[in-house]
């Protein structure tokens, strides 16, 4: 299966659910009620808690505007379910290893979910990009900022199946 759109594993979906569920039912409402005792308390030009209250209720809604549009349009792919496991699609950990044989693992993710500090590499990325389709044993080139790398792949593994 190729994903198109903006592809992310159910986890990475419940991810953002449980992000926006906190701030909207949480972070929010404690807020609210920050501005609004302060609001109480006169001159709201020079109170300190009113004025970060009101930036900081800002903030919230554009992250939950971004949370919730993130979530429209996501299609969520189960790694586990992919067809051809063979080949590295979508959710696959590949561990790849360089001319130096230097070897990392990296896991293949949706753009929201991506972490590269634990391998975890974004579906547009241009090694994610390079991976793609690859079997275990061929080559692929890699064109990075500081110049090309060729990567060989050593293993594919999904998920188990639930």
């Amino acid at each position: 299966m190729k994903p198109d759109g903006n592809p992310i594993t159910p986890a990475g979906l419940a991810a953002l659910r449980a992000r926006y569920d906190h701030l909207l039912g949480t972070e929010r409402p404690a807020i609210v009620e920050i501005v609004s005792w302060a609001a109480g308390n006169g001159d709201r030009s020079e109170n300190g808690d009113y004025l970060y209250g009101r930036k900081r209720m800002r903030e919230i809604d554009r992250e939950l505007a971004f949370l919730a549009r993130r979530m429209k349009a996501a299609r969520v792919v189960d790694p586990a379910r992919q067809e051809d496991q063979s080949r590295v699609l979508f959710g696959a950990t590949v561990e790849i290893a360089d001319e130096d044989d230097t070897r990392r693992t990296l896991t293949l993710v949706g753009d929201d979910e991506q972490d590269a500090s634990n391998g975890l590499i974004g579906w547009s990325a241009p090694i994610a990009r390079a991976l793609r389709g690859a079997r275990i044993g061929d080559l692929r080139v890699v064109h990075l900022p500081g110049g090309q790398k060729e990567w060989e792949i050593m293993t594919i593994t999904y998920p188990v199946p639930a």
